[in-house]
């Protein structure tokens, strides 16, 4: 009888559906963290690739099938700096790719066929996020060109799925002062090269498709000095040159395809934001200067039938944004600053009858600045350019996945 019972008990187990996965993650981080890399070569007859990072606390997951519950909570005291130094003389005849990545707190979770719940908490206390590209020097000849990055993120939340629901709760908060610059400097590039420099200090993308949902609640506050992103790109004589600097206080990026999504947002900003982008050259073929800079931005989109979205942003901070062009004799020359201080994009789709219901409060308190300087000494085909500054910006629509 007793080893019927078993038999029984055992095959049912068999039998039985598996519980939903559990992940419970608490991380805090109390000293600094930091990465340096330097690189000296002369005439490099092939590529130059060099990948520098530094991290408080990261936590990455995933699941197929059934469903996961992630609880997640992670405590930056310190200061995260990434920094790569790259001295090029003579040629370089292979192409420059060069990154460096620095952030407080990092979590990424996917799901795929299952359901995914998040409940996540991001504090970053520390004194400083910073990530630093120097490539390059004034005799260098970078012959296959480049791209030089640099970004500094202090909170990250990354959720994806597909055939998935996403749903929970995120509260990000960001003190630190969070900078990136990112610069190129040569005598010639006969090839495209691009310095780009990004800063965030709170971003969460939710990212799903192939028949999947949303439902999100999102919590963010940056009270950080400042968050400031520089890009310099300069060459004596450039084919495609460019320069591009973006910083944002609080970012939230929703994407769905294939069922509804519900989000409800508050975004408070009391930082400064800086977003300052410099090209020069003496000769050029195309030369581009591009800043954004935003201290709080939503957007929530849905290629399928319902939306609904609570927005609710608040900016105290200031917002200064510079896109610089210098040049002597050349061709086109693009420049382009843009400065936010509260900015909500919701989106449905029209050939699927969408539906979109949103709820919008808006207040910006603090100064929102755009510059574009150009400048060509000599002669040039031509020149476009254009600055814009926006108090309060929201855009909702619904329309057909090509438009």
């Amino acid at each position: 009888m007793t080893a019927l019972c078993v038999a029984a008990a055992t095959e049912a187990a068999a039998q039985a559906p598996p519980q939903d996965s559990i992940v419970l993650n608490q991380q805090l981080q109390l000293g600094d963290v930091f990465s340096h890399q330097t690189i000296n070569v002369v005439d490099a007859q092939d590529q130059v690739t060099a990948q520098t990072s530094a991290r408080g606390n990261t936590a990455s997951g995933a699941v197929e099938g059934g469903a996961i519950m992630v609880r997640s909570d992670q405590d930056m005291r310190g200061d995260a700096t990434a920094r790569t130094d790259a001295v090029l003389s003579g040629d370089t005849h292979g192409e420059v790719n060069v990154t460096t990545q620095a952030g407080g707190n990092d979590l990424a979770v996917s799901a795929y066929d299952a359901d995914l719940s998040a409940d996540a908490t991001q504090i970053n206390s520390g004194g400083l996020v910073s990530a630093i590209s120097e490539v390059g020097d004034s005799a260098a000849r970078l012959h296959a060109g480049g791209n030089v990055a640099a970004s500094a993120i202090s909170n990250a939340v990354a959720l994806y799925g597909e055939g998935s629901l996403l749903e929970g709760d995120i509260d990000q908060s960001n003190a630190a002062t969070v900078r990136s610059f990112s610069r190129i400097r040569s005598q010639y590039i006969p090839a495209e090269a691009a310095a780009t420099a990004e800063t965030i200090g709170n971003a969460v993308a939710a990212t799903s498709g192939q028949t999947s949902g949303q439902d999100l609640a999102i919590v963010q506050s940056s009270t950080g000095e400042f968050l400031e992103a520089d890009a310099s790109a300069s060459a004596g004589n450039a084919w495609d040159l460019a320069a591009r600097a973006r910083a944002t206080a609080n970012q939230a990026v929703l994407h769905n395809e294939g069922g509804s999504v519900v989000a409800a947002s508050v975004q408070n900003n009391t930082s400064f934001v800086r977003a300052s982008a410099l090209t020069s050259a003496y000769d050029y073929g195309r030369a581009e200067s591009y800043a954004r800079g935003a201290a709080n931005e939503l957007s929530v989109g849905n290629n399928d039938i319902y939306v609904e979205i609570d927005n609710s942003q608040f900016n105290s901070g200031g917002v200064d944004v510079s896109a610089t062009f210098s040049g002597t004799n050349g061709y086109d020359a693009y420049i382009g600053a843009d400065a936010v201080g509260n900015a909500v994009t919701g989106y449905a789709c029209a050939d699927c009858e969408g539906y979109l219901e949103a709820t919008n409060v808006q207040t910006n308190n603090g100064d929102v600045a755009a510059r574009a300087t150009s400048t060509v000494a000599g002669s040039g085909r031509s020149v476009i350019a254009g600055a814009n500054a926006v108090g309060n910006s929201a855009t909702f629509y619904v329309s057909g996945p090509s438009h």
